[in-house]
């Protein structure tokens, strides 16, 4: 059965819609167009959209500005792209919000796996737990069902894949993750993934939840492998 889920692609370069708007088409998946960051906001504002694919360099709004925008207001998935490799780019992205990113050139095929891993983790994140399942460790309550977060009593935003993060790590109190294994628990693969990703959504974790980012009472650093939740 075809995807049909709503796709907004963001790129001034025709031959990128082209190029990365057919695939999407032919797997059912239903593609809005933006030529520039504020036609982008427009659409997205008007639209029911699953998933954001937002170039770095556009027109009018550049592709952060317009990631922060959303982020401001929806956990949308969000794929950046850059046109180089570009170390400065991938952070600021990651920084401002965005899931995942892809560095042009790229094959079509990663581009596509890259969607589809993101889309079925939104899509399993939004069936889990139904019957409302809640986590809590002393102070921190993480209701899986309607994916909300408090520390010590206040509501905290967390951007997509800092939810699933703090999910993944906080239902295995104790258990160690590698990056690697965070890589795949998130994107199903850690192929062409820089494992940097992940020290970055758990610094902007511990930034929201934590009394002392730099002496975390719950996300803690495995020294040499990755991160474990505190033992409850």
């Amino acid at each position: 059965m075809p995807d049909s889920s709503t796709i907004l692609l963001v790129d001034d370069e025709e031959s990128i819609q082209k190029l990365l708007a057919y695939p999407l088409e032919r797997e059912g998946y239903r593609v809005l167009q933006a030529r520039d960051g504020q036609e982008a906001l427009t659409r997205f504002a008007s639209e029911h959209v699953d998933l954001v694919v937002l170039d770095i360099m556009l027109p009018k709004l550049d592709g952060l500005e317009v990631c922060k925008r959303l982020r401001a207001e929806s956990e949308v998935p969000i794929i950046m792209l850059t046109a180089r490799d570009d170390e400065l780019d991938k952070v600021l992205g990651l920084e401002l919000g965005a899931d995942d990113y892809i560095t042009k050139p790229f094959s079509i095929r990663e581009f596509r796996s890259r969607v589809r891993a993101l889309l079925r983790r939104a899509s399993v994140s939004r069936q889990v737990d139904g019957g409302g399942d809640v986590i809590s460790a002393e102070g921190l309550t993480i209701d899986l069902a309607r994916r909300a977060v408090e520390i010590r009593g206040e509501r905290v935003q967390l951007t997509y894949v800092e939810f699933e993060l703090l999910r993944i790590l906080a239902s295995h109190p104790g258990r160690v993750y590698s990056r690697r294994m965070l890589l795949e628990a998130l994107w199903g693969g850690a192929d062409y993934r820089e494992p940097r990703t992940i020290d970055v959504h758990v610094r902007h974790l511990r930034e929201k939840l934590e009394r002392d980012p730099a002496d975390p009472e719950y996300i803690l650093t495995v020294r040499g492998v990755g991160y474990r939740f505190r033992d409850r």
